[in-house]
């Protein structure tokens, strides 16, 4: 705040000597006389703090300590909570199952897994995903089997299907192999020594080529001595035909198989 030196007391006089009529002038003079002599006056300036530069007082520090997570776990979670996990619902059971392929999905096998399923809740399930694959345009349904359900590929998109695992055309079977194959199909299932005892060879050969040709699968059958007196059996491995047996001979059941007799 700026401070002035006090004028000499003949100024002070003349500038608080009562204005009236004829010395009018006289002040007036004076009035003049204490401008030039204040004029001349230095002037004593009490020192001010400078100001900062309104730019820089706006800047930040150089340098903020890094703020580490682990000292305000309060702020922002390491990691998210984690979520409850609910079990697979019946519906979602039965299509993993359709899936995964292999044997055709019966009540039986379903039952299995899911404990208490009625035939009836299977069938609704079965008869639930082929109306939704159909509504929403898949490029598979659900197909009744004789002994099951399975998934198959649409018509319009069994050329995808055979690129990748080979069509009808790619099988080449030879005699043994179409005789064993026709022996299955018509009595199936039937162990390798039955297969064998009806051709009078040996199949073990043919029996590799039409599993790795996925025309046929092994599963097992249990079976009793005649013999036995506890009446209790042992299990053997037996060969049936697949769902690519079918759609390779474009059938769409086995009961759609000529009938031709005694198959032996």
């Amino acid at each position: 705040m700026a401070r002035k030196r006090r004028p000499t007391e003949p100024v002070m006089e003349l500038l608080t000597a009562p204005v009236d009529g004829a010395e009018s002038t006289l002040e007036l003079e004076a009035g003049h006389a204490a401008a030039a002599e204040l004029a001349d006056t230095p002037w004593q300036l009490d020192a001010e703090p400078e100001l900062q530069d309104e730019d820089e007082s706006l800047h930040l520090p150089q340098s903020q300590p890094a703020i580490e997570l682990s000292e305000r776990p309060g702020l922002f979670p390491l990691r998210p909570p984690p979520i409850a996990e609910t079990p697979p619902l019946p519906e979602q059971i039965v299509e993993a199952m359709l899936f995964v392929g292999g044997s055709p999905v019966t009540h039986a096998t379903v039952v299995a897994v899911i404990r208490g399923l009625e035939v009836e809740q299977f069938r609704e399930i079965i008869d639930g995903l082929a109306r939704k694959y159909k509504q929403q345009n898949r490029p598979y349904g659900v197909e009744a089997r004789a002994d099951g359900y399975v998934l198959t590929v649409k018509a319009r998109y069994r050329a995808v299907r055979e690129k990748l695992f080979g069509g009808p055309r790619a099988v080449r079977l030879s005699q043994p192999g179409l005789d064993v194959l026709s022996l299955i199909a018509y009595k199936q299932p039937l162990t390798k020594a039955e297969l064998d005892s009806l051709r009078g060879s040996d199949c073990g050969g043919v029996l590799r080529m039409l599993v790795r040709l996925g025309l046929v699968a092994t599963g097992k059958r249990t079976e009793v001595p005649a013999d036995s007196e506890t009446g209790s059996g042992k299990e053997v491995v037996c060969y049936r035909t697949t769902p690519r047996f079918l759609e390779t001979f474009g059938l769409s059941t086995m009961d759609d198989l000529p009938r031709l007799g005694d198959a032996s």
